[in-house]
Parts: C-alpha cells; sequence; structure tokens
C-alpha cells in the first residue's frame, strides 16, 4: 500500500521559511519522479516544484528562486524548502509520486500525471 505523509506546515509571517517533508513507503521511490503541488481555497490545484531520480528539477514561476525541492532516496523522503514567503503561497501542499515508474521529468507537471497522493499540510503565511 503507498502512503504519503507531509509534515512540517504551520503558520509563518512573510518573509519566513518553512520546510516540508513528504515520508513515504510502499513504493519504490527512487524510480519515481516526485512532486508538491498546492491548493488554496476557492483555487485549482497547482503545480509548484518537481524532481527527477537524478535530481533535476523544475520550478513553477511563482516559486523559483525562493523554493528549493529536494529527495533522500536513502530514506524515501521528498522536501520543499520555502524561503522568503509571501501571503499568497498560502495553501495546503501535497507532495505526489508519478503514475508511472521512470518517467520523464518535464517542466509543466498537471496533478492528473501523478497518481499517489499525500493528505496534505496547511502552510498560512500572514502579512
Amino acid at each position: 500500500q503507498v502512503q504519503l505523509t507531509e509534515s512540517g506546515g504551520g503558520l509563518v509571517q512573510a518573509g519566513g521559511s518553512l520546510r516540508l517533508s513528504c515520508a513515504t513507503s510502499g513504493l519504490p521511490f527512487s524510480f519515481y519522479v516526485m512532486a508538491w503541488f498546492r491548493q488554496a481555497p476557492g483555487k485549482e490545484r497547482e503545480f509548484v516544484a518537481t524532481i527527477a531520480w537524478n535530481r533535476q528539477t523544475f520550478y513553477a514561476e511563482s516559486v523559483k528562486g525562493r523554493f528549493t525541492v529536494s529527495r533522500d532516496n536513502a530514506k524515501n523522503t521528498l522536501f520543499l524548502q520555502m524561503r522568503n514567503l509571501k501571503p499568497e503561497d498560502t495553501a495546503t501542499y501535497y507532495c505526489a509520486a508519478h503514475k508511472d515508474e521512470f518517467s520523464r521529468i518535464v517542466p509543466e507537471n498537471s496533478a492528473g500525471d501523478f497518481g499517489s497522493w499525500g493528505q496534505g499540510t496547511q502552510v498560512t503565511v500572514s502579512s
């Protein structure tokens, strides 16, 4: 059974930092492209960042230069370091595993490309 469990969310002031983690089990983690998405109330789920097995990464323009995605294949864990947070970053953040093993990482990603999801962790940035 595949499980993805996010942690590390919370309330932070604008300009602050948070580090999200996503612990995974039940899948050969290193074989999968992994990603972070987020969803604000009343909005569509949007792509944030993605990372391949070889640590190649792509980011949404809105977070480029502020967020860093990384992975520890030995610990089956995905991370998202978020710096210089803005109120518009407020959302529930989800980690996801691509629906296919050994998929090719691409700069544009939609939620439909990913087959396994965590339950989400809330990030709230106050102004």
